[in-house]
């Protein structure tokens, strides 16, 4: 019998954790972290445990699983966004199980538990995208490449005598990716007998199909090459593992003949993954720039030097109180923004109370400054309502669960499974964190 164990990630968008069972075996899918929950912690997260990160409901409450703690046979990692791994450093010691995913989303994964200090018992597996391996004598896998906004995003099918099962959270369907290999339609194709989908819901209700990352890539350049940016000061933020768009920055640094300079912590850290996995080699032309006091530092030779030089790259688009933008608004960071200037937000912001009352903040006090703001220079790395469909019909999956969202989300997903035949309740589930549901 198969069952489906809702851990995390059906009550909100992130903290996504979801747990299968298989007769007397069970893998875990993605242990995720919730942002909002941690915005204010950033300093203290060294310092707690697990159990402080669930009671502030920043990782997913574990305890769901208890009875089925001995059983677990492996803890797959989808991708590198930590609303999918970041919870791994806090829950995954608990478990006598390996952690696998793709080379870049365990170098990421290395990174993060070197900063937190933490050290986890786990083996850490590598698996490249297309490649069968056992999970265990009665469970075999397959890491399917798809497009998304970070690189080696994987959908991960499980192989079992009962049926296979689909575990499709964050992506999108995108035929021309900037960066990386495309959605592998033909392993896609192939698969067979599909007892469950679990699928991100995210986008449900937006009837069309997602844009492509060359898009924003062509946005990109419409707001930086078609400017007249002479002698002003250009900052781009973004999400810092989105090395696509970063790419499309650094090709825009080229044209313009800017210096590119990558400043923050959390940018260094999926660079330098992604450097190390061999997928980019961005400081062949560019620089990165991690801790406060060399920041401070390239901020003063940038304003020595000549702010019609460079091209910035920080963390901040989501207006984050510690972030290297903020920290320059607020003076913390010795640069003056000057009227005129030029800030890019190529990101949305992301829709909880926390980052729209952080993002409008920001842009009130560099629109004091007579900074010219571009914001939502970007495209989104999830699939929308008709790409759903698309993916449905060509997997044609028995049963579907909805996740990666509130309770609103998931029941967009189950209106539009019932509009093409599946029935709610029965074949598409609508979960909530906690929830158990049994596969006959």
């Amino acid at each position: 019998m198969i069952e489906i164990a809702s851990v995390g990630g059906y009550s909100e968008v992130g903290r996504n954790m979801t747990a299968v069972k298989i007769d007397d075996e069970v893998v875990i899918l993605d242990m995720g972290l919730f942002i909002p929950a941690v915005m204010g912690y950033e300093d203290e997260q060294n310092l707690m445990g697990a159990e402080e990160m669930i009671k502030i409901g920043a990782i997913p409450d574990d305890s769901t699983l208890k009875d089925w703690k001995e059983k677990v046979k492996a803890i797959i990692l989808g991708h590198a966004h930590l609303d999918h791994l970041g919870g791994a450093p806090y829950l995954a010691g608990k478990y006598d199980a390996p952690i696998i995913g793709t080379p870049y989303t365990i170098e990421v994964l290395k990174r993060i538990t070197s900063d937190k200090e933490i050290k986890l018992k786990n083996k850490l597996k590598t698996i490249s995208p297309g490649r069968r391996f056992d999970v265990t004598k009665n469970i075999k896998c397959e890491l399917i490449n798809v497009t998304h906004s970070t690189l080696q995003t994987v959908i991960v099918v499980l192989f079992t005598k009962y049926g296979n099962i689909v575990y499709a959270n964050d992506f999108k369907l995108d035929k021309t990716p900037t960066l990386g290999t495309k959605t592998n339609y033909a392993l896609l194709k192939r698969l067979e007998n599909i007892k469950v989908l679990v699928m991100d819901c995210l986008y449900a209700e937006r009837r069309t199909k997602a844009q492509s990352e060359s898009v924003a890539r062509d946005m990109l350049r419409d707001v930086l090459l078609n400017k007249d940016t002479k002698g002003k000061a250009i900052f781009v933020s973004t999400f810092s593992s989105h090395l696509a768009r970063l790419k499309s920055i650094l090709e825009c640094g080229k044209e313009l003949n800017r210096r590119v300079i990558f400043l923050g912590r959390s940018l260094g850290k999926y660079i330098d993954a992604a450097e190390t996995a061999k997928l980019v080699k961005f400081r062949n032309s560019s620089e990165l720039v991690t801790y406060p006091r060399q920041i401070m530092k390239k901020l003063r030779e940038i304003e020595k030097n000549g702010r019609g030089k460079y091209l910035v790259v920080c963390t901040g688009h989501q207006g984050e109180p510690r972030s290297v933008l903020s920290k320059i608004i607020n003076k913390v960071y010795h640069f003056e923004f000057l009227p005129g200037d030029i800030v890019v937000f190529s990101s949305n912001v992301i829709p909880t109370e926390a980052s729209i009352k952080n993002r409008k903040i920001m842009e009130d006090k560099l629109k004091g400054l007579k900074v010219k703001i571009f914001r939502d220079i970007h495209q989104s790395g999830h699939l929308f309502g008709e790409d759903m469909i698309e993916f449905i019909n060509l997997l044609k999956p028995e049963h579907i669960v909805p996740c990666q969202g509130e309770k609103e989300k998931l029941n967009n997903l189950c209106k539009l499974g019932e509009e093409i035949g599946f029935i709610k309740e029965k074949t598409v589930h609508l979960l909530k964190n906690g929830d158990r549901l049994k596969i006959e």
